[in-house]
């Protein structure tokens, strides 16, 4: 061969030897997403495609090996990264280094009224994350709090949809900052853990979309959350994780969401329902992937029974294309996303966002003759009580349940930041919950105690008349029937002889602080008697740091609550209306439900207060400082207008006291007169001012078509009417400072 061939054939062979080498679009970030997704479409074979589609693992789903396309890892949320469970069983895989940094409940993150702190939360939850691997975090949940016996409300962000989206809004983006998705749950009117897998929600469409629809759309469209987790209810007579008019009719048509519809664990019972009503991933099917029939993800009902009804005609391969897309879309974000960062887990910077947002969420509810915070002059012994003061609470409760790190206990904190100021004793009071494991996760506590009920009150009775001030630990727990998925609480007394204990105490002792650590609302029917009372919440690893901070003045309180404080069941309209826990059926379909009629319709927590004139224990925004603050008046830059115009309302607020503190200055707005029943006002917007004493700034805010508009669900749009309208500017749904009216034309 002469030379000049041979160059010529090396050439050639190089040249293919180069086009061999290149690599597959659908690895260059460099190229377009959806370019990428469409190469790696092209490439896969039909059972490639449906294997995706399915979990491997009791929390892993399949890549696709042969094309380099990594498996997707999700782990439970959304208050911190799950410990690491066996492949097909849930018990803890006894890992050594998968503890975690908890953070506080979401209802406290509610209570903060303050994006910053759901900002700060999602990027260090998602660095704990990112770091442990995972590419999808199942969380948070922003179901609405309708009921205050829903054993999940310490997973949401209370009862109001403009401040719950707001919230989850800059959470989600917190995660995801790190390359981690988002999962966002469960769609949706989930409301009630009892009878979870078996309750129909009876929704009109505009309760859908003015109250139980709005915090998923922030997430989903507005924060651009990657995937999404269907609830086990039905709505309206069709499973919500697959639901026709929820997943394709809204989510994906209407928003127009490319993100992935993953089930809850379980979740599905049909392949023909799943697949046609738009579900993409499906988990956790009663499998321990251990059963006779050899691999038992193979049967999962989007899996061999898909496979072979598309082998046979039943399904199109279009339908099945547009869910890879989905999670491939997913996965290119994620675990294919070369560029994202790192991540780190229990860092300094985490455990001190974590005190951070504990201390910003509490909520002083009440504080006669100024007795918090504890000062020396006033007070020399403190007499510590309850169970709550020494319980472990960042394990329990569910899927929720974590592997902390540590917790500092309340009293650990009071000892540590008071210790040597004050003489501190402690009393238990009560024995409630003593179980040492949850969820396989120790809580390294033995609490169990020798002593009867009488005694455990007489040891109590004593410390409380030998003490200058009492500060009672109490509340609920995450044990079932309490703050615990699965299971609802049986009433909205607080459990254990709490209530009877604290009036005992208060007998001996006025000078009493209860200090309510929960998730949710509870009845108080000693108010009167006590001197002050804290909402506490589960505030994670710095619990008792947090707590100290806020008793003993170092940290000013000024959270506001994020729901109504019922004083009875009756003031809440899930159960005035009569339909809470529903009414048992046969569906020819479906089989044995549970309708649940949502009689209270849009008139959610304080809506149904003030629709009714009644007087809650504490309303909805409500929550007081160690200062105070003045309002001035309120204007508008213009009072007439059309619905297209923006119009800006500001207000001058105060502090007059002599402390720098935080306020939440609310905004709501009042339709006079409308076409269909509205509520008397709503919240549509807030801003959290930190002022130093006799510091003023003015507050504004923009009223924007959104928040005139009601939901028309006969003509299926948003209206806006003309006519006369109301913003009104406070410190609570019920401490309306000042109002300026404007008019539509």
């Amino acid at each position: 061969m002469k030379i000049k061939e041979i160059l010529l054939s090396a050439c050639a062979l190089f040249a293919m030897s180069a086009a061999v080498a290149s690599p597959p679009v659908y690895l260059d970030e460099s190229k377009p997403l959806e370019d990428r997704i469409e190469d790696a479409l092209s490439r896969m074979s039909l059972k490639e495609k449906v294997s995706l589609l399915h979990a491997q693992s009791k929390f892993s789903a399949p890549g696709v090996p042969s094309l380099g396309i990594p498996e997707l890892w999700t782990d439970d949320g959304p208050m911190g990264v799950r410990p690491e469970v066996l492949w097909d069983e849930w018990d803890q895989a006894g890992w050594t280094n998968d503890s975690c940094t908890a953070f506080p409940s979401l209802t406290c993150l509610a209570a903060t009224w303050n994006t910053d702190m759901a900002s700060l939360y999602g990027k260090s939850i998602g660095e704990e994350a990112r770091y442990r691997n995972k590419s999808v975090l199942l969380g948070p949940g922003v179901n609405i709090y309708r009921t205050p016996l829903c054993g999940r409300n310490f997973e949401y962000f209370g009862e109001d949809p403009y401040l719950a989206s707001a919230m989850a809004a800059d959470y989600v983006r917190g995660v995801q900052s790190n390359g981690v998705a988002v999962c966002v749950k469960h769609f949706a009117a989930n409301n009630n853990e009892a009878n979870r897998y078996t309750t129909n929600s009876v929704v009109s469409d505009r309760a859908l979309y003015e109250i139980y629809l709005p915090a998923f759309k922030a997430a989903t469209v507005d924060a651009g959350a990657w995937s999404l987790m269907g609830g086990y209810n039905l709505v309206n007579g069709q499973h919500a994780t697959y639901n026709q008019r929820l997943v394709n009719d809204i989510l994906k048509g209407e928003w127009q969401w490319d993100g992935v519809v993953i089930s809850d664990w379980g979740a599905v019972h049909d392949t023909k329902q799943a697949v046609e009503g738009g579900l993409d991933m499906e988990f956790g099917t009663g499998t321990d992937g251990l059963g006779t029939k050899g691999n038992q993800y193979d049967n999962y009902w989007m899996a061999n029974n898909y496979y072979n009804g598309l082998l046979d005609g039943t399904y199109s391969e279009d339908q099945l294309n547009d869910k890879v897309r989905r999670v491939l879309r997913l996965t290119m974000r994620t675990a294919m996303n070369r560029n994202r960062p790192w991540g780190s887990i229990n860092s300094p910077e985490h455990h001190a966002a974590c005190r951070k947002i504990g201390e910003e969420g509490v909520v002083l509810l009440k504080n006669d003759d100024k007795t918090l915070p504890i000062l020396k002059d006033r007070v020399r012994r403190i007499a510590v009580i309850g169970e709550n003061a020494i319980k472990r609470m960042t394990v329990g409760g569910g899927s929720s349940s974590l592997k902390a790190l540590y917790e500092v206990y309340p009293l650990e904190g009071l000892q540590a930041r008071l210790g040597n100021e004050f003489d501190i004793v402690y009393e238990r009071g009560y024995v409630g919950d003593t179980l040492t494991f949850y969820n396989n996760v120790w809580t390294k506590q033995h609490l169990d105690d020798p002593r009867t009920p009488e005694q455990l009150t007489a040891d109590a009775v004593k410390a409380a008349k030998d003490a200058d001030l009492v500060l009672f630990f109490g509340g609920l727990n995450k044990s079932d029937h309490q703050d615990a998925e699965g299971t609802d609480r049986l009433t909205l007394d607080l459990p254990y002889g709490q209530n009877e204990l604290i009036e005992t105490l208060a007998a001996v002792n006025p000078n009493i602080v209860v200090v309510n650590i929960s998730g949710t609302g509870v009845a108080m029917p000693w108010l009167d008697k006590v001197k002050a009372v804290i909402q506490g919440w589960y505030l994670g690893n710095e619990t008792g740091h947090a707590m100290a901070a806020i008793l003993a003045g170092d940290v000013n309180p000024s959270g506001k609550l994020p729901y109504t404080y019922y004083a009875s069941l009756d003031q809440c309209g899930a159960h005035k209306l009569g339909e809470y826990p529903g009414t048992p059926r046969h569906d020819p379909v479906e089989g044995d439900i549970i309708d649940m009629h949502y009689n209270d319709d849009i008139f959610v927590g304080y809506r149904f207060t003030d629709k009714n004139k009644l007087k809650p224990t504490f309303p909805f925004g409500y929550g007081l400082s160690y200062t105070t603050f003045d309002y001035g008046k309120a204007t508008i830059d213009r009072k007439k207008g059309t619905a297209d115009d923006t119009f800006t309302v500001s207000i001058p607020v105060t502090n007059t006291g002599d402390r720098e503190g935080s306020e939440v200055v609310q905004l709501y707005i009042a339709d006079l007169k409308s076409s269909l029943p509205r509520p008397v006002k709503e919240l549509k917007g807030f801003a959290k001012v930190n002022l130093a004493p006799g510091q003023t700034e003015t507050v504004n805010f923009t009223i924007s078509r959104d928040a005139l508009s009601y939901f028309d669900d006969k003509a299926h749009q948003w209206v806006v009417e003309p006519g006369k309208f109301e913003a009104l500017v406070g410190a609570s749904s019920a401490d309306i400072r000042s109002k300026v009216g404007f008019e539509i034309e």
